[in-house]
């Protein structure tokens, strides 16, 4: 399936009171994550949930941010974690994206939470733009149909926290 043909993603339906949301991103490449931001946020407000944005300072900072979000005592029903890392020249890459994914899986794991993640790894910014517009293509908006799936499985199971 090409890109132009990726059907838009559509909110779930969650049972129980509008669920709230914490999206983090990582805005070094801004256009790109300003895209991811949009999608999330359209699939949010479609499901009827309510959401805050923070912003860091890049994608390594990502799981760190959640668990001092957690350690601060605010309540969330869940996140959804938004960034681009683009491969370069160095090892760099393969170093943030692989401790990033591991990081969120962790503190996901770690504290139980329903957790979209919409963290792109891809070789050029051409690849990055195609994930992220508005043609349905969109890795954000699949992260927060990702995070309100884990809140509506937690419901059901009991598992809400």
């Amino acid at each position: 399936m090409s890109t132009e043909d990726a059907p838009l993603a559509r909110a779930p339906r969650i049972d129980g009171p509008p669920p709230h949301l914490l999206v983090v991103r990582a805005p070094y490449y801004r256009d790109v994550v300003d895209g991811l931001r949009d999608g999330a946020l359209r699939i949010l407000a479609e499901a009827g949930a309510t959401s805050e944005v923070l912003d860091v300072a890049g994608a390594f900072e990502l799981p760190q941010a959640i668990r001092l979000v957690l350690r601060g005592g605010r309540r969330f029903d869940g996140f959804v974690a938004l960034g681009c890392v683009v491969r370069g020249e160095t090892d760099h890459y393969d170093f943030i994206c692989r401790e990033t994914m591991a990081g969120l899986m962790h503190v996901a794991l770690a504290f139980g939470l329903a957790l979209g993640t919409g963290l792109l790894t891809v070789d050029t910014m051409a690849q990055a733009v195609a994930r992220a517009g508005s043609d349905g293509h969109n890795k954000g908006a699949e992260a927060a149909v990702a995070a309100l799936v884990q809140i509506g499985a937690a419901r059901r199971f009991g598992a809400a926290g």
